[in-house]
C-alpha cells in the first residue's frame, strides 16, 4: 500500500506541494480536480522531477456542476467537466476519478428523488464509457449531509456504482463515515472489492492521528477487504479563530494565488488558507501515523 496526498488544502504552486512530499515520504498526489489550470506535460515534467507519481483527482463539485441539475444544459456540463478532469488524470497516468455526483453544499433537490436518480446513473454511465476505455476508475464518493442531500452513505455510493457498471468503483472517506455510518467498518467490509480509493483524515478532519479514529482496526480493515492500493490523505483542519486556538500560527492572512472560488471551497469546509508551517505539520503527521501500515 502507498499513500498520496491531495493538493486543494493550501493556495501554493504544485511544485511547492510536489517538492514537500517528496521529501516527507508521499509517493503519489491526487491532483485538484480543476483541468482548466494545469497543462498536462508541464505537470508531468514536475511529477518526474520529483519522483511523485499521479494516482488520480477528486472532483470539486462547485457552482453550476451538478450531475443532478434538472436543466439538461447544466448536467451536460458537468458530464464534461468530469471527463475533462478524466482527461488530464489519463494524460498524467493517473488511475482513479473520485467523483462527487451533486454540487457540494448544495442541500436542497431540484427534483424528485426518481429523476435525480435517473440523471445521476446516466451522466455516470456516460463519464464510465470513458473511464473503461481510458484505464480509470470511477469511485462514487459519499460525502456528509450538511456538503450533500444525495450520496451520504456507502450503501447509496455502492447503489450507484452497482447501477452503472461492473468496473465503476466507490471511494470511502473516514472522515465523513465518522459522521454518517454506523459502523464505518461494516460499511468498508459491504464496500468490498468495489473499493478503489480511500481518503484519510480523523474525525475531527485533522491528520490521521491527531482525533479518535482506531487506524489500526481501519487498516486491520483494509486488509480484509484486500484493499492494497493507495490510502489518499485529506485533512481539511477547522480553523480556530478564538484565543483557544491551539496552533496560533496557523492562519494564513495574505494567500497568494488562491481564486474566490478555491477560497470559498476551504471557507465552506470549515477552514481558511493556512499557513506553510501549520500545513506541513499536518502533512508530516499523517505520513508519521500511517507509515507503519504501508508495509
Amino acid at each position: 500500500m502507498q499513500i498520496a496526498i491531495h493538493n486543494w488544502m493550501r493556495a501554493e504552486t504544485l511544485e511547492s506541494t510536489l517538492q514537500r512530499i517528496s521529501g516527507l515520504g508521499y509517493t503519489h498526489l491526487e491532483i485538484q480536480g480543476a483541468p482548466e489550470s494545469y497543462k498536462s506535460s508541464e505537470v508531468k515534467e514536475l511529477l518526474e522531477k520529483y519522483q511523485i507519481q499521479c494516482w488520480g483527482s477528486v472532483t470539486l463539485m462547485l457552482e453550476e456542476r451538478n450531475l443532478l441539475a434538472k436543466n439538461p444544459d447544466q448536467r451536460k456540463r458537468s458530464v464534461q467537466y468530469v471527463l475533462d478532469l478524466g482527461q488530464l488524470v489519463a494524460d498524467l497516468g493517473g488511475k482513479v476519478i473520485s467523483l462527487v455526483p451533486g454540487t457540494v453544499g448544495k442541500i436542497i433537490p431540484d427534483a424528485r428523488p426518481e429523476e435525480e436518480w435517473e440523471w445521476a446513473v446516466e451522466g455516470v454511465k456516460e463519464i464510465y464509457k470513458f473511464t473503461e476505455a481510458n484505464g480509470l476508475k470511477i469511485g462514487i464518493e459519499p460525502i456528509n449531509r450538511f456538503e450533500t442531500y444525495f450520496i451520504n452513505r456507502g450503501a447509496q455510493a455502492l447503489a450507484l456504482a452497482e447501477a452503472v457498471g461492473p468496473n465503476c468503483g466507490v471511494c470511502l472517506d473516514t472522515f465523513h463515515m465518522n459522521i454518517e455510518e454506523v459502523d464505518l467498518f461494516d460499511t468498508m467490509k459491504q464496500v468490498g472489492s468495489r473499493l478503489v480509493n480511500f481518503h484519510v483524515a480523523d474525525n475531527n478532519r485533522m491528520a490521521p492521528g491527531m482525533g479518535k479514529l482506531d487506524w489500526k482496526r481501519i487498516m486491520s480493515t483494509l486488509k480484509e477487504i484486500e484493499y492494497d492500493q493507495v490510502l489518499s490523505v485529506e485533512f481539511c483542519p477547522p480553523i480556530d479563530r478564538t484565543p483557544a486556538n491551539p496552533y496560533p500560527n496557523s492562519i494564513d492572512e495574505a494567500p497568494e494565488g488562491l481564486s474566490p472560488e478555491q477560497l470559498k471551497f476551504l471557507q465552506d469546509h470549515g477552514s481558511t488558507a493556512v499557513t506553510e508551517e501549520f500545513y506541513t505539520m499536518l502533512t508530516q503527521r499523517s505520513i508519521d501515523q500511517l507509515k507503519p501500515y504501508l508495509q
